[in-house]
């Protein structure tokens, strides 16, 4: 092991290849890091690195890659990245690098080792070895002292680098018990064979396997090690919740226990009114679920406030005859029934007492009200651990172990870590429903509720915003009457995205419909929007020179100021209005400007597309440009398309939906069909365009004259 103020460059020695990623510091990096190994890895494969002979084995010995080098690279990188994001909190760079040595002379170089370096951008906070106090930490460096070749702790300007190496000779399996510091915890069993349990030198009792399964010794390591990994992969990818209780169940049940719930906690915390809710109760015997949940939800276990993350022994729910032979449920209390008991305390009887006093008929079993229900077993070993994460509780994980008079260490020490995984996934999944309330809120307030009914003119909107419970962003539309016989239409799009861009539209859409009732021309409607931005562009340019002043007075001091910079915000807009023509045959002349926008279509029914306004400035540019506007008649049959650059500018490569006229001609296939028809087949091919989904929201405007 090298000292902690060691280089990684004083491991790498030769040519190699390397590749670089940076992730953010969010709880999905980790499974990030780990898929970008594997990609890495197998990337080098492919191409022939990692394939060559070893160094003094012969050119027909096994290259570097090998099941151990790739699951044993793929977890410390996970667990350095983790332990990056939880400790520092920032962005995390992660390098892996392929050292190289000469081979015999004209051959190629041979792989000697793997070095993957994990930077962060906090260099004042150490690097953690032991648990700490606070639960929220893991093994450390534990695992990449035992695993690695060498490591140490790199400390640049700006940085903290942890690398480690793993070299191509490195074959011999660490002892178990160096990893995890206790006697190995053997395989788990599948659900029709759960493991028995076996009595150890030390009176306590360890796992063993189900009746007719080898030990598998590598639980105690690797397979430990591999349930962490799995469960942080399964648990980042879920963003409710809900599903995060019900996965952490599926996950420990039955590999690490018969069963377990998971109490979450309110919004606000533990507090008067906000009891803890009983999210999920999981159990190897579904028949068994229902009597469980009976006993479990009369109370959520109360854990002391120093229990911060670490499991601490808790009595088994169990039916018990005491006090003149009537059975008590609920919470745990001593033999004179004041004060909760914790860690398998006993009180008269010998019989743990779970639950608030009340009297239970002797026949009635702790199982379901159904002929399939089973009564629930009468002893075995319990935990519960307080799902702790970013300074405070979000919840309570409970589990226990039939037929153990108590839970191993080493599986006690899992536990944490699991739980650890689990808080933090809750966390996530409470700010992204957070932030997809807000994003839907926002989208609900700057749609308009309703779109006018033009007489004689059939209308067809879609819109749908980037990515599932993307942020409301900068595209809107509108349709409505204006007053004197005027129906006008709007369809525009903010540079920007995000909450930014919601903040514009909803001042420009209120404001552009506000002219109109003024009985502002489409171009007065422009000039003076044009206007407002102009103005609003002209404040946050000021105040970015005085936060720039700022900067230069204190520069000396080390010192920043405080406060935000306006960021200058453009706008694209297409906007028309409608008015009923006084010929016999119909129709309706239209009035309408392009400001930075997307065209709008003009189909005939004979199938034939052309542009029907010219291309103009943004709006919020430039403060003197006047804005033209372009008139026809949309005649029964016609049909005016208007769209955003979220279809004209979907992707796929270096293609974009629109280039070669795309869209003209996917508008002009749809000569016949009605609105609705049209604007879905233009919705369809958008989509169809690329496998990945729209970067981009995407809306479409359809307006057919009858």
């Amino acid at each position: 092991m090298q000292r902690d103020t060691a280089d990684s460059r004083t491991a790498v020695r030769g040519p190699g290849a390397a590749a670089h990623t940076s992730l953010p510091g969010n709880p999905l990096s980790p499974a990030a890091a780990r898929r970008f190994v594997r990609l890495v890895l197998a990337e080098w494969a492919e191409r022939g690195l990692l394939d060559r002979g070893l160094p003094d084995r012969g050119p027909a010995a096994p290259g570097l890659l090998t099941d151990r080098l790739v699951e044993d690279a793929t977890l410390l990188a996970s667990e350095l990245v983790t332990n990056a994001v939880v400790h520092a909190g920032t962005d995390v760079e992660l390098v892996c690098r392929l050292v190289e040595t000469a081979g015999p002379e004209g051959a190629d170089p041979v792989p000697e080792a793997l070095v993957v370096e994990v930077s962060d951008r906090h260099p004042a906070r150490p690097v953690r070895g032991e648990p700490h106090p606070t639960g929220e930490y893991g093994r450390g460096l534990h695992l990449v002292s035992t695993l690695a070749e060498a490591w140490g702790v790199s400390y640049r300007r700006g940085f903290k680098t942890v690398w480690f190496r793993i070299a191509a000779t490195d074959s011999v399996a660490p002892d178990p018990a160096d990893l995890c510091g206790a006697p190995p915890l053997w395989g788990a069993a599948p659900a029709a064979g759960m493991p028995l349990p076996s009595g150890g030198d030390d009176g306590g009792v360890r796992w063993g396997p189900s009746p007719g399964r080898e030990p598998d010794s590598g639980w105690g390591s690797r397979g430990a090690l591999s349930f962490l990994a799995e469960a942080s992969d399964l648990l980042a990818g879920q963003f409710d919740e809900e599903k995060v209780a019900a996965l952490a169940g599926q996950l420990l049940v039955p590999r690490l226990a018969d069963w377990c719930a998971v109490w979450l906690d309110g919004e606000g915390g533990r507090g008067p009114g906000s009891a803890p809710r009983l999210a999920r109760v999981w159990h190897a015997s579904e028949t068994r679920i229902e009597g469980l949940r009976a006993v479990l939800e009369k109370d959520p276990p109360a854990l002391p406030d120093a229990a911060l993350g670490w499991p601490v022994p808790w009595p088994w729910p169990v039916v018990s005859p005491v006090l003149e032979n009537e059975p008590l449920v609920g919470d745990a209390f001593t033999a004179s029934g004041d004060e909760p008991l914790l860690g398998g305390a006993r009180a008269s009887g010998n019989e743990p007492l779970v639950g608030e006093a009340r009297p239970v008929s002797e026949s009635e079993p702790l199982g379901g009200e159904g002929p399939d229900s089973e009564p629930y077993e009468e002893d075995g070993s319990a935990l519960a651990c307080r799902l702790f994460a970013g300074g405070r509780s979000v919840g309570t994980l409970l589990l226990g172990r039939a037929g153990l008079a108590r839970i191993p260490d080493e599986v006690t020490a899992l536990i944490e870590d699991f739980a650890r995984r689990v808080a933090l996934a809750v966390v996530s999944a409470r700010q992204y429903t957070r932030q997809a309330t807000t994003s839907l809120v926002l989208q609900r307030g700057l749609r308009p509720r309703s779109i006018a009914s033009i007489p004689g003119v059939d209308t067809q909107v879609v819109y749908e915003p980037a990515g599932e419970g993307a942020w409301a962003g900068g595209d809107f539309y509108d349709i409505f009457q204006a007053g004197n016989g005027r129906w006008c239409f709007a369809l525009g799009d903010v540079c920007g995205n995000g909450p930014e861009a919601a903040v514009v539209t909803g001042l420009v859409r209120p404001w552009l419909k506000l002219l109109a009732h003024e009985g502002y021309s489409v171009a007065g409607v422009l000039d003076r929007l044009n206007r407002m931005l102009v103005d609003d562009a002209t404040q946050a340019t000021e105040a970015a020179a005085a936060a720039v002043a700022a900067v230069a007075a204190v520069a000396t001091a080390g010192a920043h100021p405080a406060g935000e910079v306006t960021q200058v915000r453009f706008l694209s807009l297409l906007h028309g209005e409608l008015v009923p023509t006084e010929e016999a045959g119909g129709g309706l002349r239209c009035t309408l400007a392009s400001a930075g926008h997307p065209l709008p279509l003009l189909l005939r029914p004979d199938g034939a597309v052309r542009p029907v306004a010219v291309p103009q400035v943004l709006l919020g540019v430039l403060e003197d440009t006047g804005y033209e506007t372009e008139s026809f008649v949309l005649e029964p049959g016609d049909t005016l398309l208007c769209v955003t650059d979220g279809v004209t500018e979907r992707r796929s490569g270096r293609r974009q939906f629109d280039d070669g006229d795309g869209l003209a001609a996917a508008l002009a296939g749809c000569a016949g069909l009605g609105a609705a028809d049209i604007a879905e087949r233009i919705r369809k091919a958008v989509h169809a365009f690329d496998e990945l989904p729209p970067d981009d929201d995407l809306a479409l405007l359809v307006l057919q004259a009858r």
